[in-house]
């Protein structure tokens, strides 16, 4: 038994283990920042927890991103309010909504708002360090250590038009981009003091169950470590933070295809979605695959907003001051996926060294003619759609996508276009927003909607709030994981003392 190959699409039946190696309330899978908020929340209100992580140390996704983390409402964070921001709940609950679109889960998003704000205040009191002071240029992340920044298309046409703009990324106080090692330094230290047992170069394997159908209860989890299995007895139940399915390339092929059409997964090589396929062992319900994050990240430098998005028809198709990921999301659904960003030379500026996009300039014009020629775009199309912006620009107006007043300029000759169609050198990086189907506080449901005993899930294992490429936000995700590992681990303990 102990050297059987094991698969985390099949349970294991409890009473097929000869022995427990461990026995706990709360087993956690996975120390990204979702799996450490868990264990903390779950350790604090009382329940006895062991935490279990592949890798050779914690971390995960949430230490290889910058850590900024979407949060407001209530008045506005600590931060907020030191910056001269007061940020309702209403309007950041109608931002996420608007953002989400039908596939927002109004339950989550009204908890997590409504929780954002003090969840800074939970950060804050695990000792991560927040600078009041705001960021106010057009950035992918600050690069200093300031921390408030517009992380969205909050100032974009249309979120502007239903929902007060707010800046809600809340960026750690450290230069670069360093914050994920950061939080979850201080995530591992918080967990240290508690005395929470990590374990590391621990894989987990195989859900463990007892009953059948609608009585089947999660009480355990099957792990590898020292190429050993070995059996956890989780009495109150497991949580499952082991991250998303963006390092299954047979996972996104299936579930997520458009996916593949990018360049650069995003994540840990723990991101194969053994945690997905753990809860769909015992029946759970997996949300949202379709749906993943794309990015465009065609700023800093900042000038190139004042340019135009155009097709293989020589059209716009998007108001180009909105969010990278939004821009990105765009880019796949044009035609072909070719698209170009067409502007002035004296607007292309310092791209070439102060830019994440990499996107190779396809032509350059004296004139939009010129520039249309050397694109091979249809004759005439890329000069009317230049001419139509051009005219409006002049005035202020964009009549058709209503880019704000402050980034439209008429385009003036000399002309460069770059080429950001996938495939063609620009950097398309993405990862995954589908996975197992949850409740606010974290337990996991069928697909009939009913509750798998002893069963949660948190961050990119489970479909959150983040749900839709192209009205995400940075932050959206750590914000999320941290949240949801918290809901989580509470939910977890909360049940070890009716066990």
């Amino acid at each position: 038994m102990a050297t059987a190959r094991v698969q985390p699409d099949i349970a294991r039946p409890a009473r097929s283990v000869e022995r427990w190696d461990y026995e706990t309330d709360v087993a956690v899978i996975g120390m990204g920042g979702a799996g450490a908020c868990a264990a903390i929340e779950a350790c604090d209100a009382g329940a006895d927890v062991l935490v279990f992580e592949l890798a050779s140390a914690p971390g995960g996704s949430t230490a290889l991103s910058s850590a900024e983390l979407y949060l407001g409402g209530s008045g506005g964070t600590r931060v907020q309010k030191a910056c001269g921001y007061e940020d309702s709940s209403d309007a950041m609950y109608a931002y996420l909504c608007m953002s989400m679109g039908p596939q927002a889960d109004t339950d989550k998003i009204r908890a997590y708002v409504d929780g954002a704000s003090a969840h800074f205040d939970w950060l804050v009191a695990q000792g991560v360090p927040f600078r009041d002071s705001e960021y106010k240029a057009r950035a992918m992340m600050a690069l200093t250590d300031d921390c408030l920044l517009y992380t969205g298309s909050e100032k974009a046409w249309p979120y502007r038009d239903q929902a007060k703009p707010c800046p809600r990324g809340h960026n750690l106080e450290i230069k670069g981009d360093n914050g994920g090692p950061l939080l979850m330094k201080i995530l591992a230290e918080a967990l240290g003091r508690r005395n929470v047992q990590v374990h590391c170069e621990a894989r987990a394997l195989q859900l463990i169950t007892e009953g059948e159908g609608a009585e089947l209860e999660v009480t355990g989890v099957v792990v590898r470590i020292d190429q050993q299995q070995r059996f956890v007895r989780a009495r109150a139940g497991v949580v499952l933070c082991a991250g998303g399915f963006v390092m299954n390339s047979e996972m996104v092929q299936k579930y997520a295809p458009e996916l593949a059409r990018c360049t650069i997964p995003i994540g840990n090589p723990g991101d194969t979605g053994s945690g997905i396929q753990m809860g769909l062992s015992v029946g759970a319900a997996a949300i949202n695959m379709h749906e993943g994050f794309v990015s465009l990240p065609f700023y800093p430098p900042a000038s190139l907003t004042y340019g135009i998005f155009v097709n293989a028809q020589g059209q716009r198709f998007i108001n180009e001051d909105v969010y990278h990921g939004r821009a990105g999301a765009a880019v796949l659904r044009q035609p072909n996926m070719n698209a170009y960003l067409i502007l002035s030379v004296e607007d292309y500026g310092d791209y070439e060294t102060n830019s994440y996009l990499g996107a190779p300039v396809a032509a350059t014009g004296e004139s939009v003619e010129e520039l249309e020629g050397e694109l091979n775009l249809p004759a005439g199309q890329l000069v009317n759609t230049c001419a139509f912006f051009n005219e409006h620009a002049a005035q202020g107006q964009d009549p058709l996508y209503r880019k704000s007043a402050e980034w439209l300029k008429p385009l003036k000759a000399p002309l460069v276009a770059l080429d950001i169609s996938p495939g063609h050198g620009a950097y398309f990086p993405y990862f995954t927003l589908g996975g197992l189907d949850t409740t606010p506080s974290g337990e996991v449901r069928r697909s009939s909607g009913s509750i798998i005993t002893g069963l949660y899930a948190a961050g990119r294992t489970a479909c959150g709030v983040p749900r839709r490429g192209d009205g995400y936000a940075s932050g959206m995700s750590v914000g999320d994981a941290t949240f949801s590992g918290r809901m989580a681990g509470r939910a977890a303990a909360a049940r070890s003392k009716h066990v």
